[in-house]
C-alpha cells in the first residue's frame, strides 16, 4: 500500500506541475468537459481550443452544424472560456459567408440564456449583462486590434462565456439541408494588456420613418463623462432603408468625424481614418439618414423584419486601470446641436450594385446572382479581384512546420514551376552598420563567401528540404525570383551583381550582370541591386537598382543593356517615377505592367513595360512609411510593409489588394511568432502566400480561409465541397431544438468526439500521456516484488527511481524541423543572426411570427533616421 500511496502522490504532483506551467495541452485537457459534438459536415470545426504557445491559444466558436428552416432565423450558442484566469482577446477571424449568414454578433457574459448546444435567440442571449465584443456581416475582413489592446475576459471581472448569435436571413442556400458551422475564431493571451478594448453603442429607440418620405434623419447624442477613451474602429447598422450613418465627437462646438459609412456595405468594423480621443465633457453624436420611399406604412425602430434600426458601434480602448468594457447612448441630449452637423452626414454614400448588402429578410436574392458569379469565374482574364474582393481572406497555416526552419536572414522567397517554395538566405552572414563604407564598398570580404547552401527548395506541404545549392557564391544575398523555366535570378548587395542560376547545374551561373564588388551607376554597374523580374513572354530582364541608385534597368534575355528609368525622390510628395529604394518588383504580364515597391516612399508604382509610362500609384495610410515587398497573382496584389517608426501606429502586416482598384481586401498577420522585418513575399494562384523575415529568420505560410474550411458549403447554388481525410469518429446525436437545464449537467453530458488538433498527432499525444503511467505502474510492481524479498527503504527508492525516469521523459524535447541543426554540421556556420444589453435590442431582427531578433540591416553610409535598409 505504501507503494500505491507514493504512486498516487507522484501523479498528483505531476498534475500540479502541469497546471503550474499552464501548458497549452493543459488548456486542451481542461476544455474536454465543454467540447461540443458536431455534424459530420462540421468535422473540421471540432478543435475548439488550439494551443499557440505557452501564453496564447486560439478559440474556435462555431455553430454545431445547424440547418435553419425559415428565413430570419436567429440561432445562439455558447462556449465557456477554457480557463478561470484572466485572459485577453487580441484578434478575431470570421468563419462565415454572406451566402448563408446575414450577420453575426459575439457577446461576453457570465450566464448564457440557455445551456443547450444551441438555441433560438428569442429566448435571449444572456441572463446577466451581455457585452458585445464583435460584429460581422458579408464576408467582412477580420477586426484588427491595435498592438497592446485586448478585450478582458475571465478572472474576477471578465466574462466567463462567449455567446455567438448568428442571423440566417435568406435560407435559399439551405435547400439541400446541409449543416452550417459559421462562427468566429479568437486569439487569446494570458499576458496582461496595458490597454483594454470596449464598445460604445449609440442606438435610436424612437425614430419613425413616414411612408414615402424621401429623407428622414435619426439623431443620437450623449455627454461623455468617463476617463479618456481612444476610438480606433466603428461599425454602422441599419436595415434596408438606411442610406448613411455618421458618428462624431463634438468638442467646443467643433465636429470631429469618427466614422461615416453606408449601412448597405459590408457591416464590419472599419478602422477610423484618424485616431479620435474622447474626454470628459465631450459630446458623442450620430446621425442615421433613412428614406421611406417604397413603403406604404410608417416604419418604426424595432426588432422585426419590417422595422428599422439605427446603430453606431464605436470600438475604443482605455488604460487598463480605468477601463469600462461597455457603454450605451440611446438619447438625444442636444438636438439643436445638429443644426451645425457637417453636410457630409446628410449625403448618401454611393454603393455599386455588386457591393449592396443583400438583406435576405427584405428582399429575395436575385436569381441571376449565381449566374453572374459563374460567368465571372469563367473569365480569368477579367479582374478576378472583382469576384474575390468580398471573399478572399488569408491566414497563417498553423499546421505548417516551416515556421521553425530557422535559416539565416531570409532575404528572398519565390515559387518554382512545381509550386515548391524557394528560400534565399544569408547563412551566418548578416547585414549591419559595419558591412559597407561610405562609398558602398563591402568591408567584410575577409569572411569569404557564405559556405552553406544559401538557396533551399522546400516542400510546400511538410517543409522538408528537397534541394539546396548556392554554396560559396554569395556574400549578402538579397532578391530572388524564378522564371517560367525554373531558373533562379538572384541579387547580392555586397557583390553588386545579378545572377541567373540553373538549379540543376553545378558548374556555375548561366549569366552574371554587374561587376564583382564594384558599386556604380552606369550601364555595366549596379549599386546594391534589390530584385529581378523576368517577363515570361519575352524573357526581358528588369532589375531594381537599388539602395544607392534609384532606377529600374532593363536588359535583353542575353543580358545586354536596353534602357533605364527612374530618379531619386526629393521632398515629401515624390513624383511618379521617383524612387527611394526600389526594393521589390512584380510583373503583371497580361497587362504589360511592372510594379515597383517604392520602399521608403511607402507606395507601389506601376509602369508599362514597353513604354515605361507611369500607370498608377497604390498608397494607403495603413502601409505606414514603408512597403518592402510585393507579389502579383490572378488580379490580386500582395504586399508587406515595414516596422513602424517611433510614434507611428501602423503595425507591420501583410496586405491583399484588388489590383484594378488598388483597394485593400484583406490584412493579415501571423499567429506564431511575429513580423519584425518581413523582407519578401510570394503568392501562388491558389491564394497561398509565403513571407520571409530578415530579422526573425522565419518563413510563414498563409492560405486562403476557404481552403482551410473543412465543411460543405453551398454558395448561391454553387457547391464547394472541401475534401477531408477520413478519420474514425464516434458520432453523437445532436439536439435540434434543445431545452434549457442546469449548465453543469449539460456540460457533463457533452462528449468529446475528436481530440482537438493542436498541431500534434492524436496518437502522439495519447502515447505521451500513457507512457508515464505504464512506466510508473511497472515501477510499482517492481517495488512490491522487491519488498516481498527484503524490507528497507522501498518507498524512498520508488520516489527516486520515478524521479529519474520522469526526469528523462521530461528531458526529451520535441520541435519542428530545425535548419539550425542542419547547418550546424556545416563548416563556418554560426547561429547568429524569431463583452444583458438587449441587442436583440441591437441587431436582432425577429420574425413577426516571438522570435529572437538579429541585427538590423543598414545601407552604408548610414542615412537619415527615416531609412533602414535590408
Amino acid at each position: 500500500m505504501a507503494g500505491v500511496r507514493s504512486l498516487l502522490l507522484l501523479l498528483l504532483v505531476l498534475q500540479s506541475s502541469c497546471v503550474g506551467v499552464r501548458s497549452p495541452l493543459a488548456v486542451l485537457k481542461r476544455f474536454k468537459e465543454t467540447t461540443r459534438t458536431f455534424s459530420d459536415e462540421c468535422l473540421g470545426t471540432t478543435r475548439p481550443v488550439i494551443p499557440i504557445d505557452s501564453s496564447d491559444f486560439a478559440l474556435d466558436i462555431r455553430m454545431p452544424g445547424v440547418t435553419p428552416k425559415q428565413s430570419d432565423t436567429y440561432f445562439c450558442m455558447s462556449m465557456r472560456l477554457p480557463t478561470d484566469e484572466e485572459a485577453f482577446v487580441i484578434d478575431f477571424k470570421p468563419r462565415a459567408s454572406m451566402d448563408t449568414v446575414h450577420h453575426m454578433l459575439l457577446f461576453g457574459c457570465n450566464m448564457p440564456s440557455s445551456t443547450g448546444s444551441y438555441w433560438y435567440c428569442d429566448e435571449g442571449t444572456c441572463i446577466d449583462k451581455a457585452n458585445i465584443l464583435y460584429a460581422w456581416a458579408r464576408n467582412a475582413p477580420p477586426t484588427r486590434l491595435p498592438e497592446g489592446v485586448g478585450f478582458r475576459v475571465g478572472g474576477e471581472t471578465g466574462s466567463k462565456y462567449f455567446v455567438l448569435q448568428v442571423h440566417y436571413g435568406d435560407i435559399s442556400a439551405f435547400r439541400d439541408n446541409h449543416k452550417d458551422c459559421s462562427g468566429v475564431s479568437l486569439h487569446l493571451t494570458r499576458l496582461p494588456q496595458p490597454l483594454i478594448a470596449g464598445m460604445y453603442l449609440m442606438m435610436s429607440v424612437d425614430t419613425v420613418i413616414p411612408a414615402g418620405e424621401k429623407v428622414v434623419n435619426s439623431d443620437i447624442s450623449c455627454h461623455y463623462k468617463k476617463y479618456p477613451m481612444h476610438v480606433f474602429a466603428y461599425r454602422v447598422h441599419t436595415h434596408h432603408l438606411g442610406k448613411v450613418v455618421s458618428g462624431y465627437r463634438v468638442r467646443n462646438e467643433q465636429w470631429t468625424l469618427i466614422g461615416r459609412q453606408s449601412p448597405q456595405l459590408p457591416q464590419a468594423f472599419y478602422p477610423v481614418e484618424h485616431p479620435v480621443d474622447v474626454s470628459f465633457g465631450d459630446i458623442l453624436a450620430a446621425r442615421c439618414v433613412f428614406t421611406g420611399e417604397g413603403r406604404t406604412e410608417a416604419t418604426h425602430i424595432g426588432g422585426t423584419s419590417s422595422d428599422e434600426m439605427c446603430n453606431l458601434y464605436i470600438m475604443y480602448y482605455m488604460e487598463a486601470k480605468h477601463a469600462v468594457s461597455f457603454m450605451t447612448c440611446t438619447q438625444n441630449v442636444a438636438p439643436d446641436m445638429f443644426r451645425t452637423i457637417p453636410p457630409e452626414a446628410n449625403i448618401p454614400i454611393p454603393v455599386k450594385s455588386d457591393m449592396v448588402m443583400m438583406h435576405g429578410h427584405h428582399k429575395g436574392k436575385i436569381e441571376t446572382e449565381s449566374k453572374d458569379k459563374t460567368s465571372l469565374l469563367q473569365q480569368p482574364k477579367r479582374e478576378e479581384a472583382d469576384v474575390l474582393e468580398q471573399d478572399f481572406h488569408v491566414e497563417e497555416a498553423l499546421d505548417w512546420p516551416g515556421v521553425y526552419l530557422l535559416p539565416g536572414q531570409v532575404s528572398g522567397v519565390a515559387l518554382d514551376p512545381k509550386n515548391n517554395l524557394v528560400i534565399f538566405h544569408r547563412g551566418d552572414h548578416i547585414w549591419d552598420g559595419n558591412s559597407f563604407d561610405s562609398k558602398f564598398v563591402y568591408q567584410q570580404r575577409g569572411l569569404g563567401p557564405i559556405e552553406e547552401d544559401t538557396i533551399l527548395v522546400i516542400d510546400p506541404n511538410n517543409a522538408t528540404v528537397l534541394q539546396s545549392s548556392g554554396k560559396n557564391l554569395f556574400y549578402l544575398p538579397h532578391g530572388l525570383s524564378v522564371d517560367k523555366d525554373g531558373n533562379y535570378w538572384v541579387t547580392d548587395v555586397a557583390l553588386h551583381q545579378v545572377f541567373k542560376l540553373d538549379p540543376n547545374r553545378k558548374e556555375g551561373p548561366l549569366l552574371v550582370l554587374g561587376r564583382s564588388m564594384q558599386p556604380g551607376s552606369d550601364q555595366n554597374h549596379f549599386c546594391q541591386p534589390t530584385d529581378v523580374a523576368v517577363d515570361p513572354g519575352t524573357g526581358t530582364i528588369f532589375v531594381s537598382d537599388g539602395y544607392c541608385n534609384s532606377r529600374i534597368m532593363q536588359f535583353s534575355p542575353s543580358g545586354n543593356f536596353i534602357t533605364q528609368w527612374g530618379e531619386e525622390s526629393s521632398g515629401r510628395n515624390p513624383k511618379p517615377g521617383q524612387f527611394s529604394i526600389p526594393h521589390s518588383l512584380a510583373l503583371v504580364p497580361h497587362l504589360n505592367q511592372l510594379c515597383v515597391a517604392d520602399r521608403e516612399n511607402g507606395r507601389i508604382q506601376c509602369f508599362k513595360t514597353d513604354t515605361k509610362e507611369f500607370v498608377q500609384e497604390i498608397k494607403h495610410a495603413s502601409f505606414g512609411r514603408n512597403v518592402f515587398a510585393i507579389s502579383y497573382v490572378s488580379g490580386l496584389l500582395f504586399a508587406v510593409n515595414g516596422k513602424p517608426y517611433f510614434g507611428d501606429q501602423e503595425p507591420v502586416q501583410g496586405f491583399v489588394m484588388n489590383f484594378s482598384s488598388g483597394e485593400i481586401i484583406d490584412i493579415f498577420k501571423p499567429v506564431r511568432k511575429h513580423f519584425d522585418m518581413p523582407h519578401d513575399i510570394t503568392a501562388s494562384a491558389d491564394g497561398t502566400v509565403y513571407i520571409g523575415d530578415a530579422h526573425t529568420n522565419t518563413v510563414w505560410k498563409f492560405t486562403s480561409a476557404e481552403k482551410m474550411e473543412h465543411r460543405s458549403v453551398k454558395k448561391a447554388g454553387i457547391e464547394a465541397q472541401e475534401i477531408k481525410e477520413s478519420e474514425a469518429v464516434v458520432e453523437t446525436k445532436m439536439e435540434n431544438n434543445p431545452t434549457s437545464s442546469e449548465l453543469q449537467k449539460t456540460q457533463e453530458k457533452q462528449k468529446l468526439i475528436k481530440e482537438p488538433d493542436s498541431g500534434v498527432p492524436v496518437v502522439l499525444i495519447t502515447t505521451l500521456l500513457v507512457i508515464p503511467v505504464v512506466v510508473l505502474l511497472a515501477i510499482a510492481v517492481f517495488i512490491r516484488w522487491k519488498k516481498s524479498r527484503a524490507f528497507g527503504d522501498s518507498e524512498h527508492k520508488l520516489e527516486a527511481s520515478s524521479g529519474r525516469v520522469l526526469g528523462k521523459l521530461r528531458g526529451k524535447g520535441s520541435g519542428g524541423l530545425n535548419l539550425g541543426n542542419f547547418f550546424a554540421s556545416r563548416k563556418g556556420y554560426s547561429r547568429k543572426g524569431f463583452d444583458r444589453l438587449s441587442t436583440e435590442g441591437s441587431d436582432h431582427e425577429k420574425d413577426e411570427e516571438d522570435g529572437s531578433e538579429s541585427e538590423e540591416e543598414y545601407s552604408a553610409p548610414l542615412p537619415a533616421p527615416s531609412t533602414s535598409s535590408s
